[in-house]
């Protein structure tokens, strides 16, 4: 096991629906940790900037256009194998193959609007964190449920 931090974005569509609360509420549940989390509403060029590996795909203008159409939440999460674990959660990219008790699964619809984004990787979470964060918005926390939560 190794302690990580990700990025969790509550997309446009988790904020209108008022869903931020529960999906915090299922990263606290499983033991992570919320180190920075900022409402914010992403402009294109930093859309741009954190969808860089789809430019040129067909699709990557919708994204800039969906990510940036109303306030989103952007967390760093911090954990135990953060990346996967919040992967997991989230379910799969369409919301129709998602396993049943994801974020996913529970309360989106359609690909396009599947409620969060979760970092891929150690790397991308890296990097996508340094789009949505400066190192001085980031707290450090310990709290005592470690001890219960990791061998």
């Amino acid at each position: 096991m190794a302690l990580q931090q990700t990025l969790v974005l509550c997309k446009p569509d988790a904020v209108s629906r008022g869903l931020v609360g529960e999906i915090v509420r299922r990263l606290e549940a499983r033991g992570y940790l919320i180190v920075a989390m900022k409402l914010m509403q992403l402009d294109g060029e930093r859309a741009r900037k954190h969808y860089g590996e789809h430019a040129g795909k067909p699709f990557f203008n919708g994204l800039v256009e969906f990510i940036t159409s109303g306030p989103l939440v952007a967390l760093a999460v911090e954990g135990e194998d953060v990346v996967e674990g919040v992967r997991q959660m989230m379910g799969a990219t369409n919301p129709l193959q998602a396993a049943p008790g994801t974020i996913r699964a529970d309360f989106a619809q359609q690909i396009g609007r599947n409620l969060v984004h979760g970092s891929d990787s150690a790397d991308s979470a890296r990097r996508e964190l340094d789009i949505f964060f400066e190192a001085k918005e980031f707290v450090s926390r310990k709290h005592d449920l470690n001890r219960w939560l990791v061998e």
